[in-house]
């Protein structure tokens, strides 16, 4: 008589712990915005995904559901330098004790502790986040103290993700290419927004470009006010962000460059806002010189804006032929005549942004090579056989 078969062993339930931002829902910055976007999505997949969240006040550790994603939340103070470094060892810690067999760690600020997670057996998956030593804006400590987590990162942790493919080049220089994916940050099409919301900021459609960035030195925002400013242009530049001219001395020489013409609404983040800027702006203008694949230009790109962007590798290989690209105030400034000129360029520059938002930076794609590569690695976790993690060029 034949024996009967053994059932194979069930599969074991995909856990993950996500950390490196203030918590869920998004309400801080791209991270966010994209936890926002991976948690609940992988929850849909069958995942069971917990987010550690930081609070403003020191309060024992509690739990709550959002959307199915499972939050932790912190209290470990005021948001300060000092107390985001003290949440993120608590957030390690919780993740060691509970032996989550996957964390996704968002950003490298502190991944000299998570070498705790990988001498507890858990695999730790990094997004590198850019080559944030190098930013003008860090002081001499600051900049050594990121540059040797860039190091503890690409040692140390498991897997990393680089969001651009210079990323991932740098990042080989630091490790084996077989441990890095290349999985760009996402958008979504935005082709319609509400007018009336431009009113109470004086502007209709059509009557402005846009400007959205932090206001630091690299992200050429200087140099993009002194360039639209050199003479009238019958067109508003609107430059989003907090400015504090009483207290920052760059913010201040930013403002004393701008013409009538500027306008500097302060820092929005009400979205509907931001999407009527954005749908109805002729163009945006972007400067970022340094980091990835930006989420800002991404989504300027998702509502169908022609793009001015200052001419690097990053800017390129996201932008590619929806831009006009420029180098110094010079350029910008003929830039700018030449797309305030020409309509019909700024439209076609539009629609190949479109495209692109529609393609290679889809969400839905995006997503999908997170779960290929989550899933590969959560399944070698477990000793079981299972593709490899995605490596190299994805998602064009």
């Amino acid at each position: 008589m034949t024996p009967p078969m053994t059932p194979p062993a069930p599969a074991p339930v995909r856990r993950l712990s996500l950390m490196g931002i203030r918590g869920l829902p998004a309400a801080h910055g791209g991270f966010e915005t994209f936890a926002a976007r991976l948690a609940p999505w992988l929850v849909a997949q069958g995942w069971q995904v917990t987010v550690y969240c930081q609070e403003d006040e020191i309060a024992p550790l509690r739990e709550s559901l959002w959307h199915g994603v499972r939050r932790v939340h912190i209290g470990v103070g005021p948001d300060t330098p000092v107390n985001s470094i003290v949440f993120d060892w608590h957030c390690i810690r919780h993740a060691a004790a509970e032996r989550a067999p996957l964390v996704l760690t968002l950003g490298y600020n502190t991944a000299l502790f998570g070498l705790w997670l990988r001498l507890a057996g858990i695999t730790h998956v990094i997004n590198m986040d850019g080559i944030e030593w190098s930013r003008r804006k860090w002081g001499p400590v600051a900049r050594a103290w990121l540059y040797l987590n860039e190091w503890a990162g690409a040692l140390g942790g498991s897997h990393l993700v680089a969001d651009h493919p210079a990323i991932a080049t740098h990042l080989a220089t630091r490790t084996a290419a077989r441990h890095i994916s290349m999985i760009p940050y996402g958008t979504e099409r935005v082709t319609e927004a509400d007018a009336a919301l431009l009113a109470p900021l004086g502007l209709s459609p059509g009557s402005f470009c846009t400007l959205i960035a932090r206001p630091e030195p690299e992200n050429s925002v200087l140099e993009i006010v002194r360039a639209f400013s050199r003479r009238p242009r019958g067109c508003r530049l609107v430059v989003l962000g907090r400015y504090e001219p009483a207290t920052v001395p760059f913010h201040a020489a930013v403002q004393a460059a701008a013409s009538d013409e500027v306008l500097f609404p302060g820092a929005i983040y009400d979205e509907a806002t931001v999407a009527a800027l954005r749908v109805h702006g002729r163009f945006y203008l972007h400067g970022h010189q340094v980091g990835g694949t930006n989420p800002s230009l991404l989504e300027a790109m998702g509502a169908g804006n022609a793009v001015i962007a200052h001419d690097n590798r990053f800017n390129r290989w996201v932008a590619g032929a929806g831009a006009r690209y420029f180098r110094d105030e010079d350029g910008c400034a003929a830039a700018i005549e030449a797309l305030l000129a020409d309509p019909a360029e700024a439209r076609a520059l539009g629609q190949a942004n479109l495209a692109a938002a529609a393609t290679r930076f889809d969400w839905g794609l995006i997503l999908g090579q997170y779960g290929q590569t989550l899933d590969a690695l959560h399944a070698r976790h477990h000793g079981q056989a299972a593709r490899p993690p995605l490596a190299g060029r994805t998602g064009a």
